[in-house]
């Protein structure tokens, strides 16, 4: 195993076993370099494939942060690493169409701006939308982005991606996301927009997606019908 993968073992450990405190940066690189006795540049590396999995995201001038999410462990976890393509992306050759049910401007709640490293006083956009393909109701997403972190998103942008706007437009790159399934009952807004029956369950994905930089840009629900989603996992020996 090579030195940085090893390292990125051991202080992926750490954190799951709460080494480090959730609610300050985790030691510097240098720091961290000193300790595992390897060059800054190693550390990097090694922090980079814990940033790109969802269990840490760098705050520029702050430090890394340990993702609150990411070490819950009271339920079945999914890490998704560069599977950063959005709902469009995923079924290109398909008809897909986007209705708005919901588009504000509203200042998080502590839950939301934890999972986004923001504080109370930083504008998230909260949006909620039906994603169809070839006209049957797929997925309906609530979505919270910061608005300092993505501006400009309106009307038009929303009735198509939004992730082709952020890379294309805006010229960010994102990297990664951390993500958890799972199952619950469908509520009045999936039965309305959905078109669920009451006895129908939902596949819930929670979502937090990066940048390249660790910076977080999206918190998420996506809400799945449950004859319209399903989850292929790859396991590779190295």
């Amino acid at each position: 195993m090579i030195k940085y993968e090893f390292i990125s073992v051991e202080m992926r450990q750490r954190i799951q076993e709460g080494h480090y405190p959730v609610d300050q940066p985790i030691p510097d690189e240098i720091t961290l370099a000193k300790e595992f006795q390897c060059s800054r540049m190693t550390m990097k590396r090694a922090l980079d494939i814990l940033v790109l999995e969802g269990l840490l995201y760098r705050k520029r001038g702050h430090g890394t942060f340990i993702v609150k999410s990411a070490i819950q462990n009271s339920r079945v976890n999914v890490n998704v690493v560069g599977n950063a393509l959005g709902f469009t992306n995923l079924l290109k050759g398909q008809e897909i169409t986007s209705k708005l049910i919901k588009f504000e401007v509203q200042f998080p709640s502590e839950e939301v701006a934890a999972h986004l490293a923001i504080d109370l006083k930083t504008p998230v956009y909260y949006i909620i939308r039906l994603r169809s393909v070839d006209g049957e109701p797929h997925v309906m997403e609530k979505t919270y982005m910061p608005a300092t972190v993505t501006p400009g998103i309106n009307d038009d942008i929303l009735k198509g991606s939004i992730y082709e706007y952020i890379t294309s437009r805006l010229g960010l790159t994102i990297a990664g996301s951390h993500r958890k399934i799972r199952a619950c009952k469908s509520d009045v807004l999936d039965m309305e927009h959905l078109e669920c029956l009451k006895e129908d369950p939902i596949l819930e994905v929670e979502h937090v997606g990066f940048l390249n930089n660790g910076v977080p840009f999206e918190y998420s629900f996506s809400r799945h019908r449950y004859d319209k989603f399903e989850v292929t996992t790859v396991n590779m020996k190295r």
